[in-house]
């Protein structure tokens, strides 16, 4: 599929063109920031520009940082205080950077919930689909390290509970779980390794994400219709389309001076909000806490780990026929990183040829469900393990994989689509020509940007 036909950047002056024949750079920021993009986006698609600003501020808050902390396990939960207290701003750069990773997530979940209703993981956009789920993944790991690094009880035991997952690998667990932890157990050796991935990995995620707007260039941005860009004309591709600049950018930076007119009043008036008490107290490997629970960001997922447990029928039968190889949190693990790993092959389990949710209306029903299905979780995760949370865990966990492996499948055969538009212009002109501004997601209907 070729490009969106659109005017490129014709260098004027002598200057641009000796730097655009030697680099063209100026070419490169113009064809980014004048990308055709379909005129029709509603608000939804708002949380690319929170994402990016986001990567960038906790990037920018995390080299400050860094020049503060000292990664050993005698020093690190006193670095983190004298950061708090004796630091110029210290205590807003740690709140900002700590609050900063709920943002991201906050932003990621909603702009996967938005790509799986509108189907942007659709052909052309597989591709583009798999490196925001990779983009995902780099992202826990991030987190999961940053919340090692301050060294409280909730971030030694949280370590250590999430590191042994590896040791329940057949035949390779312990040793892997060894080269992960630089020794036997949570110690000065992984805290140094943790912080030195906690630094690599966001510049990793920056060059992926750079990878993924490149991506854009090549098949457009999907749209709240599920209708392509019509391609044959560049006049018919304006019909659709609205340059990026200043359209959707002026959008875009409304929608993020609102949501950072919220952030930053977390950050002023509840910074420990979503964070644990615990984490007040310094790491010590000899008293366990009551409860230990990770951040709220990663509760769905460790919900769905604790739920398969060795009474479950399906992990009695893989114990069976492995002769006691996988056993219940060897299966829980499975089940944990299968439950991301789903969302990946999306494109191929969804059979319908309709892209858009907005026209398919039993599609609607279970996929609202999967949201509901998504926060059940996330607050099961928070509850002790334990009944009746655990079997209730099992009964979230199962909806999320039969949504993904059986009900996304039949759907594609058995629902009746409701009528398209046959192009994105026939849409926007109905829309505007009869009044109103819908921004909700299921009713949506309006403009924003590229992601």
């Amino acid at each position: 599929m070729s490009g969106i036909p659109h005017d490129t950047y014709e260098p004027s002056t002598k200057g641009e063109k000796w730097v655009e024949s030697r680099l063209p750079i100026i070419g490169l920021l113009y064809n980014t920031l004048m990308i055709p993009t379909p005129k029709n986006l509603n608000w939804m698609w708002i949380w690319g520009i929170v994402l990016t600003f986001t990567l960038v501020l906790q990037i920018v808050t995390g080299i400050i940082l860094v020049m503060h902390y000292t990664p050993h396990v005698d020093m690190a939960f006193a670095s983190v205080e004298h950061i708090m207290r004796n630091v110029n701003g210290g205590w807003a750069l740690r709140y900002i950077h700590m609050n900063g990773a709920s943002l991201f997530f906050i932003a990621v979940y909603a702009h996967i919930f938005r790509n799986l209703y509108y189907g942007s993981y659709k052909a052309p956009r597989e591709l583009t689909w798999i490196l925001g789920i990779v983009i995902y993944l780099l992202m826990m790991g991030t987190a999961f390290m940053g919340y090692v690094l301050p060294w409280g009880q909730m971030s030694f035991w949280g370590a250590t509970v999430i590191t042994g997952l590896f040791g329940a690998i057949p035949f390779v667990g312990e040793p892997l779980q060894a080269w992960l932890l630089g020794g036997p157990a949570v110690g000065n050796a992984t805290l140094n390794r943790f912080f030195s991935l906690h630094y690599l990995m966001p510049f990793l995620i920056l060059g992926l994400t750079i990878v993924k707007i490149w991506a854009f260039h090549h098949t457009g941005n999907n749209n709240p219709t599920g209708v392509e860009v019509r391609r044959t004309s560049k006049a018919e591709a304006d019909a659709d389309t609205l340059p990026f600049w200043p359209y959707f950018v002026i959008k875009d930076l409304f929608a993020l001076a609102v949501i950072l007119l919220a952030f930053f009043a977390v950050v002023g008036f509840m910074p420990n909000y979503l964070g644990h008490p615990d984490n007040y107290i310094e790491a010590n490997a000899l008293a366990t806490p009551a409860h230990i629970v990770p951040e709220w960001y990663f509760l769905p997922f460790y919900a769905i780990l604790r739920a398969f447990t060795s009474d479950v029928w399906i992990v009695m039968f893989f114990s069976w026929i492995s002769g006691g190889i996988i056993d219940a949190k060897f299966f829980g693990v499975l089940a944990m990183f299968g439950a991301i790993a789903v969302m990946a092959f999306a494109p191929w389990l969804d059979t319908s040829s309709v892209r858009s949710g907005r026209y398919r209306p039993m599609f609607k029903w279970w996929f609202w469900l999967l949201v509901a299905d998504f926060f059940f979780l996330m607050w099961l995760g928070s509850m002790p393990a334990e009944e009746p949370w655990a079997s209730l865990s099992l009964l979230g966990s199962t909806y999320w994989f039969a949504y993904f492996l059986v009900i996304l499948p039949l759907l594609g055969v058995f629902e009746k689509p409701l009528p398209r538009p046959a192009t994105i212009e026939e849409e926007f002109n109905a829309h505007y020509g009869a009044g109103g501004s819908g921004m909700s997601l299921p009713g949506e209907k309006s403009a924003t940007p590229a992601e």
